[in-house]
């Protein structure tokens, strides 16, 4: 018996109490769900087999050799004579609940090889209701997906449903309309044309008459012209040699100028081609300056597009309707035309017949005159029409010659606005390069400038710092004394003389260490205004320091500058995020002779100019 049977390798690892690895096998028939056979192997077992069965594979190269070997089996089932089998062999007759043999065999022409020969046991009623169980949750799984599809797909169709039924009620009533109208146009027509038949054959009855009349009096001028005309054409055909020649002249002098043309041409072409060139570098390189950027716009681009194209969708059917719509009136419009212009030329031919039936029997005998005369005029006619249709040609193939040439102008016209206008592009390109080279040098500027302010600032520090230390033992002018922290930094002095009792902002012990010859007497020159209730001191027209007792946020101390803000530019003073307060600098003290070599040097401040708080903030 010959059976496709699905087999579930697994390698289980346990690590409780110990840490094993064991390989399970297990066998499994589709259209029987009570067919189960399971072998576990452990690392022992495995080394009792492979000394039974003279295996050269270890535990763990084991499980992917035995794929090998049922890959191979795969391979050769469809074959006739497969090299490779996979056997099950039980000891009973029929597939009973007794221990199995799974044999992997080599047929050749001398012997069957088992390559690997392993021992199934049946499973019990739990393990095939466990595998009855997970094969129930995948078919359950896979119902839940398919049911979940077929809903999607109803309600597609169902909506597809719904849009046609409209789409067909909407047309069926635009037919009705048009067949209605197309009625009704049709019996206007009817009536029209009966009444206009009536009055034209009433007057064919009178034209008939008339051109009786006529007829006569042709006939007599007819050959009074007839002699005429014959002198006339010889005239003709005289000019017209004439002519002939001038227009071979003609021939010659543009066949010279198309040449001309043609050699003009190619140096154009050439200078096209270089163009192009030129194209292509500017081209490839606004392709790098653009890439980035299209990488960012390639998702707009994608979205931008589906939804182009589901407009273009809709566009094209609305398009289709008016398209066919508009056939249709064509072809109506065309057909009532023949219909008309048919009955038209039926009645002018009937009674052109009369007419000719009258006038052939008194035109025969003209006919034998003017045969005569034809004869000789279609020997003559028959030349001219030799020399016309070479003139023909000639003016044909001059016209397209033409034609060309404005295309090739027009061509060449065109490639040079494209060129103008990548000029442009390029020009625009280039502008930014330079705008953007010009902010690079100003912020390499403005770096050297902030580099200097912090090299000058740190030097003041260190030379602040040793002024102090020298400085600790001696006391300070006119009663004023000052002291070391223990953080390092002077205490604030005090008058206790004026009656004082507030603390002085450290900004007037800088001042002391940076100008300890210029403040002698602090009684007279005190740089110093308190907000409290303290009478105003002698005020300095360069600098204006508040010290605030009450509120802890106005400790910082504000200096302003005079004129010129001590001859640095504007934008270092401006206010910053991310910039740090320098507290306790005074005016005289960035104005002293340490600034000299770091600053540059500007215009005296003007003695007159306003004295304005405000905070200084150097770049971080």
């Amino acid at each position: 018996r010959r059976v496709n049977v699905r087999v579930n390798i697994e390698l289980l690892s346990i690590s409780n109490p110990v840490h094993k690895k064991d390989l399970a096998v297990r066998l499994t028939d589709d259209t029987d769900p009570f067919f189960l056979y399971n072998l576990v192997i452990s690392e022992e077992d495995f080394q009792s087999l492979k000394s039974q069965q003279g295996l050269l594979v270890d535990f763990s190269a084991f499980p992917q050799k035995f794929i090998d070997l049922l890959q191979q089996c795969i391979q050769e089932q469809n074959k006739d004579i497969p090299r490779f089998l996979l056997q099950l062999v039980s000891s009973a007759s029929v597939l009973d609940h007794t221990p199995v043999f799974l044999n992997v065999v080599e047929t050749n022409p001398f012997k069957h090889l088992t390559h690997l020969s392993l021992k199934f046991l049946p499973g019990n009623d739990a393990e095939i209701k466990k595998f009855l169980a997970s094969c129930l949750k995948c078919l359950k799984e896979d119902k839940m997906m398919l049911e979940e599809k077929l809903r999607k797909t109803e309600e597609d169709l169902t909506r597809q449903l719904s849009y046609t039924q409209q789409s067909l009620s909407e047309k069926s009533r635009e037919l009705d309309k048009l067949k209605n109208e197309w009625t009704s146009y049709t019996t206007a027509l009817t009536n029209k044309h009966t009444q206009e038949l009536t009055n034209e054959k009433e007057r064919a009855l009178q034209a008939q008459a008339q051109y009786q009349q006529q007829h006569e009096q042709q006939k007599k001028e007819l050959e009074n012209l007839h002699q005429k005309s014959i002198q006339q054409l010889q005239n003709r055909l005289s000019e017209l040699e004439v002519i002939n020649k001038d227009l071979t002249e003609r021939r010659y002098k543009g066949d010279s100028t198309v040449r001309e043309l043609k050699a003009k041409l190619s140096g154009i072409e050439d200078e096209c081609q270089r163009a192009k060139q030129e194209v292509l570098s500017l081209r490839r390189e606004n392709a790098t300056l653009d890439a980035e950027c299209h990488e960012k716009e390639k998702l707009i681009n994608q979205l931008q597009t589906r939804v182009a194209v589901l407009e273009q969708e809709i566009k094209d059917k609305d398009q289709l309707v008016i398209r066919t719509k508009e056939v249709l009136d064509a072809t109506q419009e065309q057909k009532a035309i023949l219909e008309e212009s048919t009955e038209k030329k039926q009645s002018h031919i009937e009674k052109l017949e009369t007419t000719i039936k009258s006038l052939s029997a008194e035109l025969l005998k003209a006919n034998e005159i003017i045969k005569k005369l034809q004869g000789d005029l279609k020997t003559l006619m028959s030349k001219l029409k030799l020399k016309n249709t070479v003139t023909i040609q000639q003016e044909k193939l001059l016209a397209e010659k033409e034609e060309r040439l404005q295309k090739e102008q027009r061509e060449l016209q065109d490639m040079g606005q494209s060129l103008q206008m990548k000029e442009q592009e390029v020009c625009k390109l280039q502008e930014q390069l330079e705008t953007t080279m010009q902010k690079l040098e100003e912020s390499k500027q403005l770096l050297k400038t902030n580099e200097n302010v912090i090299t000058w600032l740190n030097k003041q520090l260190n030379e602040i710092q040793m002024a102090k230390k020298l400085e600790t033992s001696a006391s300070t002018h006119g009663g004023v004394r000052t002291a070391i922290s223990p953080h390092g930094m002077p205490d604030r002095p005090s008058f206790p003389s004026s009656g004082i009792s507030h603390p002085i902002s450290p900004l007037y012990a800088f001042q002391n260490f940076l100008e300890p010859a210029h403040n002698k007497n602090v009684n007279s020159q005190c740089p110093i205004q308190f907000n409290t209730q303290l009478s105003k001191m002698n005020q300095c027209s360069d600098v204006q320091i508040v010290t605030a007792t009450s509120h802890p946020a106005n400790k910082e101390n504000l200096f302003t500058s005079t004129g010129d803000n001590l001859g640095l530019e504007s934008k270092y003073f401006k206010k910053k995020d991310d910039s740090i307060p320098l507290r306790g600098l005074s005016q005289n003290a960035l104005n002293s002779e340490y600034l000299k070599p770091y600053l540059p040097t500007k215009a005296q401040p003007s003695p007159k100019a306003a004295v304005t708080p405000a905070s200084a903030y150097f770049p971080g």
